[in-house]
Formats: C-alpha cells, structure tokens, sequence
C-alpha cells in the first residue's frame, strides 16, 4: 500500500501523507472509509506511531482525513483533495510555460508538447 523511500529528502511522515492522498484519488480509499489506525499502519510500515500520527494531522488540517471520538479516522471530502492537487498542477504548468517563453517556445509549440505528453494527438 505504502513504500517509504529513505534516500527521499521530505520527512516520511510527508511521504505517508502523499501516498495517502495518491489512493485516496486513485479510489483505493473511498470517501467516508476507515483509514487503517495508526498504530497498525506503523506497524505495517515499522515506522513510529508518531510520524503516523503526525501524517494523519497534516491530513486532517487540510480536509482530507476527518475523525470520530472513539472511531478512529476517516476519509474526507476526495473531490476536495482533487481540486487541491488540480491547483498544484496549474502551478506547475504556469511555471513550464513561463519557461518555454524564456526559451522562445511559441505557445502552439508549447501546447502540441503538452499533448504529446498528455497522449492525445498533436496539432
């Protein structure tokens, strides 16, 4: 479910929080399930319970993971988490094709890459 990659520079705990949001797109986890406790996902990952716990937070302040006294944590709001990661990515692209400009890439060289890239037909 979860591969931690020790040679990465971020913190494992934001490794486990990334992943976490990877299946929670991908709908491995469903809106509204049971995320696994976090004693047990740190034994699944024989990492400490706090860097879990740590993970869980950061989910939960951001509206993707909310918890029930008693219950554990669950799955929050998935169309929240897209439109959060779809943001991110018009980052991305503003910065790719601020870059193609400095390098004189006209905007329809620009947009045929995009959709070579993307797997769809160029212009």
């Amino acid at each position: 479910m979860i591969h931690l990659d020790y040679k990465d520079s971020r913190p494992i705990y934001e490794q486990v929080a990334d992943r976490l949001k990877e299946l929670m797109i991908l709908g491995v986890l469903e809106e509204d399930s049971q995320m696994p406790s976090v004693r047990s996902l740190a034994t699944e990952l024989s990492i400490n319970p706090n860097t879990i716990q740590r993970a869980y937070a950061e989910l939960e302040r951001n509206g993707f993971l909310y918890s029930v006294k008693g219950r554990g944590s669950f799955v929050g709001s998935i169309g929240r988490l897209r439109e959060a990661k779809q943001r991110e990515l018009k980052e991305k692209v503003a910065v790719l094709a601020e870059e193609a400009k400095s390098l004189g890439m006209d905007e329809e060289a620009f947009v045929r890459m995009a959709k070579e890239q993307f797997g769809g037909e160029a212009l």
